[in-house]
């Protein structure tokens, strides 16, 4: 039989027995990374790689160095770990095991508190399986059929998951002597998973829900190669001392109170880092041509259920009542800068307008997923909304693109991704204003020249998106820019302009954010650079240090020249001894510290030394601020 199979981005037709299976066609074809193949799509669908192939069918091989093929691997791993843990704990119950962003858990309701001691028990348990290179076959059941089959087994957990679901048949994977209910797909075999760590354990609660079963999950990550796992070990322990929440602290920048949980406290210096971050970008937007808003952060029900955002997001909302009727605090900011536009007539003349916002928004997230700077209830986001027309969309997506690029570039982020998103299965608006979208976006990237990812189904439920993903100082990936294209809120609040022919038209609108969040994006510099901050974000750029207190009149001279001259700079008084100011000052990452004593009063100068180097240099202070300016 013919098989049409992608390689290359190209169709090719191969000859194959009847009946065969997509793992005799990956052994037909032999490709150089075979061994990173997971498993298949046929006809648009991924499958196992152990499933049949019919006439004429289009395949394409699914690597772990796709988003999909990591997913599926991922999740095979969390398999392979729950058979360990049942052969070495046969009365765990399971719950769920999904893939996540960077490998794997396992939630199990035990009788016992696992231990360090207890992963590497299961780690061993998991290698023998491996060794054992198990099949992984998918079967189909029907409901009433897996019902009983999780009474019997008095398997609670998964009988909830499937009474609440709709489907009349469901699919199972077996390995051996484990068998799970899941949607696949899967690995073909057990071998295939050759090296992996356990990572944590930690108590979840079943479904997130704090009045249900406390559980333990089981973290873990997995790659085809020995070099991926030690790099990405390598990275994890990196990580770990770059933690913002710890160099927070450490810099005394921010903190977080068991009275409000989820939103941070900025201190003085963390204000100095937020407002040289809002003065920066700013500055970037009136250079480009936006005008700046402010709209309130409560904001009545009717207008989210006008924007769409009570059917989609009405359970991350927090809600208030005023005078008998109840207010929503906002989670964006879009619906308050529909009604600034719609408060007065605009003409062609005026297109595209574009209004920007530093908008604190507020969003409900359970207390599991609150992640210091990275996950809040409250942030501040770097909003945009452009009305334009729609023979200039291409034109004010390529300067957003190129704006973002600047941007990105003066923080020191030179390397990321982009993504272009299409229409998700929860959607507003017609299918012919989501293909306009679409091309549009599709055909602003093609003039730019930029290669970018294509995530079917990622698009926001108003519109198609573009995201930026940047990577930081240890390759890691991070949501922050987005351009979303938007024909459907403008058609709901009936937003118009008056054409060249003096008509009523409607006007498109695109959304777009550069950092992101701010709170986020200051967790990501401060890990970026493992949190000692370039000069120019350097909330304390220089710390003065007197030998003594005879020092301190000279002292307080150079620091008013330097404040004169726009720097920050600080004094150590402390009754301390020098050695304990220069160690303090590394600790805290100040760009420089300036050491005066007999020496440097005498001669008018100033002994500096730079964080992270032990060299002490002489120099002019007027030379010194000529040095800074470089």
């Amino acid at each position: 039989m013919n098989i049409k199979v992608k390689i290359d981005n190209e169709l090719k037709n191969i000859e194959i027995a009847d009946n065969s299976q997509a793992i005799i066609l990956l052994k037909t074809l032999n490709p150089e990374n075979k061994n990173r193949i997971i498993a298949v799509k046929i006809n648009g669908c991924a499958c196992d790689l152990s499933a049949a192939l019919n006439n004429n069918d289009e395949v394409e091989f699914i690597s772990f160095d796709s988003k999909e093929g990591k997913e599926i691997y991922w999740h095979s791993s969390s398999h392979l770990m729950a058979q360990a843990v049942k052969r070495l704990y046969p009365n765990a119950k399971l719950a769920i095991g999904p893939a996540i962003e960077d490998g794997f858990y396992y939630d199990f309701d035990l009788d016992k508190t696992l231990t360090p001691e207890d992963l590497i028990a299961i780690e061993k348990e998991m290698k023998k399986i491996v060794k054992e290179n198990i099949k992984i076959e998918r079967s189909i059941r029907d409901k009433n059929t897996a019902l009983d089959q999780f009474k019997n087994n008095n398997d609670k957990y998964k009988l909830e998951l499937i009474e609440n679901f709709t489907d009349n048949e469901f699919s199972f994977y077996r390995q051996g002597e484990f068998e799970d209910l899941c949607r696949g797909p899967h690995i073909y075999s057990t071998g295939m998973i050759k090296h992996f760590k356990l990572l944590s354990v930690a108590g979840a609660y079943w479904r997130g829900d704090s009045k249900r079963e406390m559980l333990q999950r089981i973290y873990g990550i997995s790659f085809p190669s020995a070099e991926e796992l030690q790099d990405f070990l390598h990275i994890r322990e990196e990580a770990k001392k770059r933690d913002h929440r710890k160099l927070g602290k450490q810099l005394n920048l921010f903190d977080f109170f068991p009275e409000g949980p989820g939103f941070p406290f900025f201190k003085p210096k963390g204000m100095i880092l937020y407002n040289l971050i809002v003065d920066y970008i700013k500055k970037i937007l009136i250079d480009a041509g936006y005008l700046e808003i402010k709209t309130p952060l409560i904001l009545i029900e009717d207008l989210w259920h006008r924007s769409g955002h009570w059917d989609n997001y009405k359970d991350n909302m927090y809600f208030t009542e005023i005078d008998d009727r109840v207010f929503a605090v906002k989670p964006m900011n879009c619906p308050g800068c529909l009604l600034v536009y719609k408060s007065e007539l605009h003409s062609y003349k005026e297109l595209p307008l574009k209004y920007a916002e530093l908008g604190q928004v507020h969003r409900h997230e359970l207390s599991g997923v609150l992640n210091g700077l990275f996950r809040v209830r409250t942030f501040t986001q770097d909003d945009a909304h452009i009305f334009c027309m729609p023979e200039q969309i291409e034109d004010e997506i390529i300067k957003i693109i190129e704006l973002i690029k600047k941007v990105y570039t003066d923080f020191g982020f030179t390397d990321y991704k982009i993504g272009l998103s299409t229409k998700p299965a929860k959607a507003i608006g017609s299918d012919e204003i989501w293909n306009i979208s679409e091309t549009a976006l599709k055909n602003a990237l093609d003039k730019l020249n930029i290669k970018y990812e294509l995530n079917i189904g990622d698009g926001a439920f108003y519109g198609p998106k573009i995201d930026f993903k940047v990577k930081d100082s240890l390759k890691r990936e991070w949501q922050c820019g987005t351009i979303q294209l938007d024909f459907s809120m403008p058609e709901r609040f009936e937003l118009e302009y008056i054409g060249r022919d003096n008509a009523k038209h409607r006007p498109v609108m695109i959304h777009r954010a550069i950092l992101g969040s701010l709170e986020r994006f200051i967790g990501m510099l401060i890990e970026h650079y493992a949190g000692a901050l370039p000069f120019w974000l350097a909330p304390e750029q220089i710390r003065i240090l007197p030998v003594s207190d005879n020092y301190n009149d000279y002292a307080y001279k150079v620091l008013n020249i330097l404040k004169n001259n726009g720097y920050r700079a600080n004094i150590d008084e402390r009754n301390e001894s020098l050695g304990k100011k220069i160690r303090d000052a590394q600790l805290e990452k100040i760009p420089y510290s300036l050491i005066l004593g007999q020496k440097e009063l005498d001669s008018e100068t100033i002994n500096y030394r730079e964080y992270g180097k032990q060299e002490q240099i002489s120099i002019a202070l007027d030379k010194f601020i000529e040095k800074l300016k470089i």
